[in-house]
């Protein structure tokens, strides 16, 4: 149950909630315009857009999921952030970030 009350005035955990799925959200775009325009160079790059695209849904669908999870912690005075979700996402930021360059190279060299 969600509790009547704000107990934390500074709303973390909505900040939290948001940050996640702005990260989600992200990650799907970007996928999407990877996939589209890398199928033209290489299926190997449109393949890493779509894996992308998939993590971020996979990403934005857990924050939904999780969202109330983010309560408990709080209100034992515990951090709500999850390390190794951090970690993923930053992993996964940057494998992909590194293929949308090489794309961009590859496509500027043609």
């Amino acid at each position: 149950m969600r509790p009547d009350t704000v107990f934390d005035r500074r709303l973390q955990h909505e900040r939290t909630a948001l940050a996640w799925e702005r990260t989600a959200i992200a990650m799907i775009v970007a996928g999407a315009l990877l996939a589209r325009h890398a199928v033209e160079l290489s299926p190997m790059f449109a393949i890493i857009g779509i894996a992308q695209l998939l993590t971020g849904a996979s990403l934005l669908i857990w924050t939904g999921r999780h969202y109330d999870d983010l309560h408990a912690p709080l209100r034992r005075g515990e951090s709500p952030v999850h390390p190794g979700a951090a970690r993923l996402v930053g992993v996964a930021s940057v494998v992909f970030c590194g293929s949308a360059t090489a794309i961009a190279i590859a496509a500027a060299a043609r």
